[in-house]
């Protein structure tokens, strides 16, 4: 793994990896959370729409047909902390993709027409996101429980956001976030380090844009506990989501955590699976998941199941939490060196996909300041304690928030 910074700010991050093939992932602290109390909610995802809708350069076609020509797989996506730009391509191609993302990036020409189309599709995509009950189900228990948190509202904004964004807007938030002091591109390539550093001083070293905006850093609030329900007449079945909060863990906290979430609901063999769908057949799925993204931080439960079993659903989980809150028999020591190991095993595969490795170290590095957490996070797990985990479990298994869609 190789680092460098550039004059300008941009932080390259570089894996060497055999085979003829690139991936880079370019992100920028410019996520929906960037604009609580300064833009209307929904400008940071319009303006990872409108970039390529032209350049001083390119049209939308021409920017369109070339990368369908360069790449075999291309994206971008808008989170609450960060907005990302990736691809793979054929690493001869690699040049070619660096001067068309430095385009569009550089020189997006926000045409007007373009705006009115986009914003359109934009509230087309607004319906294919309410269709997701799992989402859906998410969406309103963090409209529920919290009162101030951006992540109450969706990131590409509500109808009523979006109809109130403007192009001004969508300019005003590219002068202040999509600057070089605020930009990290990583690699995994088989070309040689100090090429790619070359090609990215060539395309993106003259941007020396600034900008006097600041990262949002929100004023930490807790979930409200309780639970919530909601009602869909076209909705056949249930969605239940259980939220806790993880905010202020230190890293060895976390590690505990990522033993603990193992054992409870990641896989067939965890608590809640064996619990929910194995003994009592309450729900086809069931897992727990953690969001430790900058201005996220939550644990949480997702399940599916039908309405009329709702509430032996909930009352199992309540039923697993008061016990493995109450006494250290799940969390043996002998099996900590196990899910140590599958913590390391997932991570692994995921990382093992070259296009997923460079979006993990571009959003780490802008979230974190340090793209080495990735891996630090699941380094020395064996070294957590049978205590550790407990403590973990007392300090998040508690005061839940619980949305119920049905």
């Amino acid at each position: 793994m190789e680092y460098h910074t550039l004059k300008n700010g941009i932080k390259l991050i570089y894996e060497h990896r055999q085979g003829e093939i690139t991936s880079l992932c370019i992100g920028f602290n410019a996520g929906a959370l960037e604009e609580q109390n300064r833009f209307n909610f929904g400008t940071a995802h319009a303006l990872e729409h409108l970039v390529s809708k032209g350049t001083c350069c390119r049209t939308e076609n021409e920017i369109n047909a070339e990368f369908d020509d360069i790449f075999g797989f291309e994206n971008a996506m808008t989170n609450y902390p960060y907005t990302i730009y990736y691809g793979t391509c054929l690493s001869r191609d690699m040049q070619r993709a660096l001067e068309l993302y430095s385009d569009i990036l550089m020189n997006p020409s926000f045409p007007q027409c373009g705006f009115k189309e986009e914003m359109d599709i934009i509230m087309e995509e607004l319906k294919e996101w309410h269709g997701d009950m799992y989402q859906y189900c998410e969406d309103m228990l963090f409209k529920n429980c919290f009162r101030n948190r951006r992540i109450k509202e969706i990131i590409i904004g509500s109808e009523k956001d979006i109809k109130l964004v403007t192009l001004e807007d969508i300019k005003n938030f590219y002068k202040c976030f999509y600057t070089p002091d605020n930009c990290v591109i990583s690699f995994s390539s088989s070309l040689d380090f100090e090429l790619v550093c070359k090609l990215v001083e060539q395309y993106f070293g003259s941007w020396n844009t600034e900008s006097n905006c600041s990262i949002s850093y929100e004023t930490y609030e807790k979930n409200i506990s309780g639970i919530y329900k909601g009602n869909l007449e076209s909705f056949e079945g249930a969605k239940i989501q259980y939220v806790f909060d993880i905010g202020g863990l230190s890293n060895e906290e976390f590690k505990a955590l990522l033993l603990f979430n193992d054992a409870f609901g990641q896989g067939t063999s965890s608590l809640l699976f064996q619990e929910i769908r194995t003994k009592n057949a309450a729900a086809y799925e069931i897992g727990s998941y953690i969001k430790n993204e900058r201005g996220i931080k939550l644990l949480s439960i997702n399940m599916g199941t039908s309405a009329g079993k709702v509430d032996k659903s909930i009352c199992i989980i309540n039923t697993i939490i008061d016990n493995i809150t109450s006494k250290m028999d799940y969390f043996k020591e002998k099996d900590i060196e196990k899910l140590a190991r599958r913590v390391r095993l997932k991570r692994e595969l995921k990382l093992e996909r070259s296009i997923q490795l460079c979006k993990e170290l571009t959003t780490y590095e802008l979230m974190y300041g340090d793209y080495r957490k990735l891996y630090e996070e699941t380094e020395n797990l064996q070294g957590i304690s049978q205590q550790d985990i407990y403590d973990v479990i007392k300090k998040v298994i508690k005061e839940p928030s619980i949305q119920i869609l049905n």
